[in-house]
């Protein structure tokens, strides 16, 4: 009696690919070679993802749903303000990095043009970008609505702009633990939201709105 083959699922493919790419040191060639080497059929493949590129994108996407996943388990993080969430975030999102760095490491440093390697994370950033918008609170909102959305949209940019400056220094990092990420997370989210301050801007927006009276009106 023929045993019956067993069924791929997506996290069989990922973990698959991750494998290739660590025992190879190089992407495969194409979706028939890797489905070919590792036992499974090009419908398979596709019933996940469309493209290589696209599973290399859904691996960031799912150390991001690992971590957000993590995060809400904890009963204590829903009590948590802007900032200490943020730093939750990236205490778990990098210790899932960590946990898979040989993977991170040669992904992105696989190919010569450092754009192309920054490909992958086009789907970690759209996730990012969401979660930011979904903590962001009243403290840091500006009071003036119409200033709202661009302001969410700066936040969402230089929030994301941090978490790539710190995925480099945790990539450089040679310290025990990467005690130096550490520091540098907790330094670093806290300069941010210092700078986030939206005390002294609404200052600035209703002393403007007050000169702007001042001139139309003292006509």
């Amino acid at each position: 009696m023929a045993t019956k083959k067993k069924v791929i699922t997506k996290d069989d493919i990922v973990s698959k690919y991750m494998e290739e790419v660590l025992e190879k040191g190089q992407k495969p060639k194409s979706v028939y070679h890797f489905a070919k080497e590792n036992d499974f059929t090009e419908a398979e493949f596709y019933a996940f993802f469309g493209t290589l590129e696209g599973l290399e994108k859904e691996i960031f996407r799912l150390f991001f749903e690992n971590t957000v996943n993590l995060l809400h388990k904890n009963e204590e993080y829903q009590g948590y303000d802007m900032k200490n969430k943020m730093l939750s975030f990236y205490f778990t999102f990098f210790e899932i990095l960590t946990a898979n760095r040989s993977y991170v490491l040669q992904s992105l440093k696989i190919d010569r043009n450092p754009l192309k390697n920054l490909v992958q994370l086009t789907t970690l950033r759209n996730s990012f970008k969401e979660y930011v918008s979904e903590i962001l609170t009243d403290d840091y909102r500006l009071e003036q609505e119409k200033f709202q959305k661009f302001q969410e949209k700066a936040i969402q940019e230089s929030s994301w702009l941090q978490l790539m400056l710190t995925i480099k220094f945790w990539m450089e990092d040679e310290s025990p633990a990467f005690e130096k990420t550490d520091i540098f997370i907790e330094k670093s989210v806290n300069a941010s939201f210092e700078l986030m301050n939206v005390a002294p801007m609404n200052h600035l927006i209703d002393f403007g709105k007050f000169l702007f009276k001042e001139k139309v009106y003292s006509r």
